[in-house]
């Protein structure tokens, strides 16, 4: 729940323009993202039977919260809760049936005209009425209360998530497409987010290993970074990289414990101006990297986001870790 709070405030900074430094530690709240043949996912994961009639509906799904859903119809008016959801329908090629997604839906550029629904954590329920979805897909960090009163309301609402690694982004997408009578589309996005992979796994394999530092937030915020236990540490090593921060788990690391490790790379947001505040930051400043250039910036939302462009963000992140291999 402390997340998903986080995840709210973070617009608000940016209006009253706080510090950089303070912005950034809000992102911790959106780090928050199978086989390429027909979906066959867990219990867990959701289940999706499709075997009524030629065009698989009506279609009855498990969800990724356990719950029955029957969809009667292919949908037509969807409404997505998920910067990934919204991602994967572009993806997907099913954009024209969008009509609507929250204010932090900001990819494709073009999702800015379709209509917001407000925010993650307390979507605008009349107005989802009044635009009358046929499907409303959400995704992690979902309210339990927001969903009980959308079905109160007698709106089809799905949640989809899977684990947090690509065969988990994987199952999403094969999900979402099952949902949306897309099965070849999405078959077609995995299969090219599993060539990335590949060629990434490829490229890096048997390379020196550099010392990588990811900046999630620093300064009087606190310094934050993806810890051992997290996956976009794991994103690291698949990037041929090796995070120094392995050893910590909570996301919240020791500033002189980085100094002392000084390392080969640094890595932040390319937004809110961070690179700029990192390097006139107490302790950042002393880096080696940061001295000589070796402060890098990357998009942060392929990596955080669990969706179609987390092939995207590995090789984006492998591309920083060792450029003379692409």
């Amino acid at each position: 729940m402390v997340i998903i709070f986080l995840k709210e405030i973070i617009r608000m900074i940016f209006n009253k323009k706080i510090l950089v430094r303070t912005l950034t530690l809000v992102m911790i709240a959106l780090i928050s993202f199978t086989a390429c043949q027909a979906p066959v996912e867990t219990e867990e994961q959701g289940t999706i039977q499709s075997d009524t009639v030629a065009d698989g509906y009506p279609l009855e799904i498990t969800d990724s919260m356990g719950r029955k859903v029957t969809i009667e119809n292919e949908p037509q008016r969807i409404i997505s809760v998920a910067p990934n959801i919204t991602e994967t329908i572009y993806a997907l090629g099913m954009q024209d049936k969008l009509i609507a997604r929250t204010d932090y839906c900001d990819y494709p550029e073009q999702v800015l005209e379709k209509d917001s629904i407000g925010s993650l954590r307390e979507p605008n329920i009349e107005k989802i009425l009044e635009l009358n979805p046929d499907l409303i897909i959400a995704s992690t960090h979902f309210d339990p209360d927001v969903l009980k009163k959308l079905e109160d309301s007698g709106l089809t609402v799905a949640v989809l998530y899977g684990e947090e690694s690509f065969e988990g982004v994987y199952n999403t997408i094969l999900k979402t497409g099952r949902l949306l009578n897309a099965d070849e589309n999405a078959n077609a996005v995995v299969t090219d987010m599993q060539a990335k992979v590949k060629k990434v796994n490829e490229a890096v394999e048997n390379q020196p290993k550099p010392k990588t530092y990811y900046v999630v937030s620093y300064g009087e915020g606190g310094d934050y970074t993806a810890t051992g236990e997290t996956f976009i540490s794991q994103i690291i090593d698949m990037a041929g990289g090796e995070n120094i921060a392995n050893d910590a788990t909570g996301w919240k690391y020791n500033l002189e414990a980085l100094v002392e490790k000084n390392p080969d790379i640094v890595i932040c947001s390319k937004y809110f101006e961070a690179k700029a505040g990192i390097k006139s930051a107490n302790g950042y400043n002393e880096l080696t990297a940061v001295k000589e250039g070796k402060l890098f910036e990357i998009d942060n939302n392929m990596l955080d986001r669990q969706g179609p462009r987390l092939a995207d963000g590995l090789e984006a992140l492998a591309k920083i870790l060792h450029p003379d291999k692409f």
